[in-house]
């Protein structure tokens, strides 16, 4: 072949390779794709992400600290926070309302959006907590302990029976109940005191704080945040942890960046905010 014609095709032949090496535009590249794992979506893409929180309404202030931090170290990267009762968040996801992740007062309910297929992976405890009685300030009831919610005339505020709170509750009155003499009678006592059912712990904390029950069992985390309550301390004997538990739900459009938030959160960022308020370290 004749060296002068040779040369352009070589040249030809060159140009094509180095267009397939450096992506040059048009050039069609096969092979395997690697998923980014070093940055949240939102940087990768260069896009800007939305990640819609459902929370337990205990963890409103923690929430609301988190967003602040995690935006700030995320650039691009928007949290809307909405807190209520776990088990109405939960049965709010399974009827298709929007959600990215899911922080419950509890491990039941996500595991229920996991075995119903509405949330993915396992889930992750990320915080504990106890339980303490609040009264109205002055304590008017003259609430000493645990046993006195049982005593004649004492009002007591509670939630529905699928709040966490309440099924946290309930352990602890048998776990006093065990202690007395006539444990059913105790029960039953104290069920008879319940003077109304609140939508969740926040509204339990408010009713107290405006003098509707003269006491109520709620989260030590609760009772910190408020300035007009007053707390009777629960023996450690009978009181009983409460375990929070995260998953991120099937259904969010950007699962990766719901994932890493949920790991920050579970993580020395989320843990030292949840520190702060009283919340104890899931392995505690």
């Amino acid at each position: 072949m004749n060296s002068g014609r040779l040369r352009p095709l070589m040249s030809i032949v060159a140009g094509v390779v180095l267009a397939a090496c450096t992506g040059a535009p048009g050039a069609t590249v096969a092979g395997p794709t690697t998923a980014l794992t070093s940055a949240p979506t939102a940087v990768a893409s260069g896009q800007a992400v939305s990640l819609q929180v459902l929370g337990a309404a205990s963890l409103k202030s923690a929430l609301d600290k988190a967003k602040a931090a995690y935006e700030t170290a995320h650039p691009g990267t928007t949290i809307t926070v909405s807190t209520d009762s776990s088990a109405a968040l939960e049965t709010q996801i399974e009827q298709g309302a929007p959600a990215d992740v899911f922080l419950s007062a509890d491990t039941t309910n996500p595991q229920k959006l996991v075995d119903g297929g509405y949330a993915s992976g396992s889930p992750v405890v990320f915080a504990k907590n106890l339980l303490t009685i609040i009264v109205p300030t002055g304590n008017p009831a003259h609430i000493v302990g645990p046993i006195d919610l049982a005593k004649e005339g004492v009002r007591v505020i509670a939630a529905g029976p699928e709040v966490p709170i309440t099924k946290y509750a309930t352990q602890l009155i048998k776990n006093v109940a065990a202690t007395t003499s006539d444990a059913a009678r105790f029960q039953a006592a104290y069920a008879a005191n319940i003077v109304t059912n609140a939508e969740n712990v926040k509204a339990i904390a408010a009713q107290i704080e405006l003098g509707q029950g003269d006491a109520a069992i709620v989260y030590v985390t609760d009772a910190k945040a408020s300035t007009k309550v007053e707390t009777v301390a629960v023996p450690a004997a009978v009181n009983v942890p409460a375990s929070y538990a995260g998953v991120v739900v099937k259904a969010s459009e950007n699962a990766a960046a719901a994932q890493a938030f949920l790991e920050w959160f579970a993580g020395p960022g989320g843990q030292a905010i949840l520190a702060g308020l009283g919340f104890l370290p899931p392995g505690s």
